[in-house]
């Protein structure tokens, strides 16, 4: 006879359960380590999230503008002083009988968009917006000074801000740029210290930190079509011309694809003809007293020669130009104390390598045509490179602090990228300086050099299509070795860059090196 079924499954039941309390620690005990576990893993996320914000991010997020501890600072310090490298005072604070502050800019409007402004109205802008937390006190503060600052009697320490430019050297810049819509850089090329950073037309930033007139000059600001608000040197973007041979010439020259003595035979002929590109001409008949030479590297730069120029495009293809120009900056945002649009070579998105459409744009922009844009600061940068020894200092605008003890604490240079060698670098410095001052370069960049020194450059006409007047460019250095400046000038539908552009880089130079020689007299 069967025992009911129902009892074998009590008895197991009952043997489960004796079973179940001999091993439910050690389940238990799993469990418990499990949950251990997460909340470890929790823990552990958690502090390494407070690590990052308020270790690694901590600059950033304190230096913000939107960050209300520098909004409580404004309210109740005076920010620190703008100063040129001399200790000329360029932005001061002012306390009003009523309470309220004042900002207030002692010098010409050619500093407007670098200096940007500081407004009850607005907020900040330019450099008053990247600089905000020195000027205001608060870089630089640990965690326990900042949850300290209330029991001082100065909770914030607002520091002065010292610049690298020559409020002489800008404001006679200025002045050379007076009426043209345009940008000019200067830097030194040993060092990367922006010596002048002028955008014009410029705008006097007092009108708007002014309650009484910021509204007004504001609205009229940012409706006017010249866009004085822009600060054209650091991001506007342009077509450069025939500039950006010197790119492609550390492209191809540092690849190996050419050599100072390469020739391309069939180019003589093609200043006639053309060159023929998928169906597309190349044209380039502005130096028919070459006649039937073929050129090398020197000659072609010398007089500009665009068909020498996209025969090196294409032999260099597209991929290596674009990545050779990347070492120059192009691609990114300059790591710079302002904003700085990003300067490119193509838009990209196209099936050849490095992104361009087809072998037509690849050869056009070999000579600084086609899809290329770049801002004046950049191409100040690629002058700074070659002058340099092929090593690119990183720009800097911003070369000290003081603090409220009168201490000045100095921001030394830094070495950004090491380009190309020494000696591809004196080939190409070589060749420019032979576009400004021989018989064959003299037509198209003599106008740049400056008078008894040796003075490298390259001139660009940048086509912009339509009726209108081609952009002028210039790009060089003085003296050729050791060069103590480099500049970008860049003149928006001004015409030829040989005429226009060439001889205002000369006069900025010219003065420059005049003030180092009384400085060190």
């Amino acid at each position: 006879m069967r025992l009911p079924r129902s009892g074998g499954r009590s008895g197991r039941g009952r043997t489960g359960r004796t079973d179940g309390l001999e091993t439910g620690a050690p389940r238990i005990g799993r469990s418990v380590l499990r949950v251990a576990g997460v909340l470890g893993l929790v823990y552990v996320l958690l502090a390494g999230s407070l690590t990052y914000w308020q270790v690694v991010q901590a600059d950033a997020l304190t230096l913000n503008p939107a960050n209300p501890l520098i909004q409580a600072a404004q309210e109740t310090t005076l920010p620190g002083e703008i100063l040129d490298s001399r200790g000329t005072v360029l932005a001061k604070s002012v306390r009003l009988s009523n309470g309220s502050q004042l900002r207030q800019y002692l010098t010409d409007p050619s500093l407007g968009p670098l200096l940007g402004y500081r407004s009850a109205m607005y907020g900040t802008a330019g450099l008053e917006a990247a600089e905000d937390g020195v000027l205001v006190g608060l870089a630089g503060q640990s965690e326990s000074d900042l949850l300290l600052r209330k029991l001082r009697f100065r909770p914030y320490q607002p520091e002065d801000v010292v610049l690298g430019i020559d409020e002489r050297l800008q404001a006679e810049t200025e002045r050379l740029m007076a009426g043209r819509r345009g940008a000019v850089v200067a830097i030194d090329p040993s060092t990367g210290q922006i010596l002048a950073l002028v955008s014009s037309p410029g705008f006097d930033p007092n009108a708007i930190a002014n309650p009484a007139t910021a509204t007004a000059s504001f609205t009229r600001l940012s409706s006017d079509a010249a866009s004085p608000l822009l600060d054209r040197a650091t991001q506007g973007l342009f077509v450069p011309g025939s500039v950006f041979k010197l790119v492609t010439s550390i492209a191809a020259l540092g690849s190996g694809t050419i050599t100072p003595q390469t020739t391309y035979p069939d180019q003589p002929a093609e200043e006639k003809t053309g060159f023929l590109v998928d169906g597309y001409r190349v044209i380039d008949g502005h130096h028919p007293f070459t006649g039937n030479i073929a050129l090398n590297y020197t000659q072609a730069l010398e007089v500009s020669c665009n068909i020498y120029f996209a025969h090196v495009g294409l032999a260099l293809g597209g991929g290596r130009l674009v990545q050779w120009a990347e070492r120059l900056g192009f691609g990114a945002p300059i790591p710079f104390d302002l904003p700085t649009a990003t300067s490119q070579v193509t838009s990209g998105g196209g099936p050849l390598p490095g992104g361009f459409k087809d072998q037509v744009e690849l050869a056009n922009a070999a000579y600084g045509q086609a899809q290329v844009l770049v801002t004046p600061l950049q191409m100040a940068l690629v002058a700074s490179a070659i002058a340099n020894g092929g090593v690119l200092m990183q720009p800097r605008l911003v070369i000290a602090t003081r603090d409220q003890n009168g201490t000045t604490h100095p921001i030394g240079p830094s070495q950004w990228r090491n380009v190309v060698d020494p000696a591809t670098a004196s080939t190409i410095a070589n060749a420019m300086e032979q576009a400004v001052s021989s018989a064959w370069g003299a037509p198209f960049a003599g106008l740049g050099k400056v008078p008894g020194v040796p003075t490298a450059g390259k001139t660009g006409t940048a086509q912009l299509g339509g009726s209108g007047e081609p952009h002028s460019w210039f790009v060089g250095f003085a003296p050729v070795k050791g060069a103590k400046i480099a500049v970008a000038v860049l003149l928006e539908r001004a015409g030829s860059g040989a005429t226009e552009a060439a001889p205002l880089a000369s006069k900025v130079m010219a003065d420059y090196l005049s003030l180092q020689q009384a400085a060190g007299s």
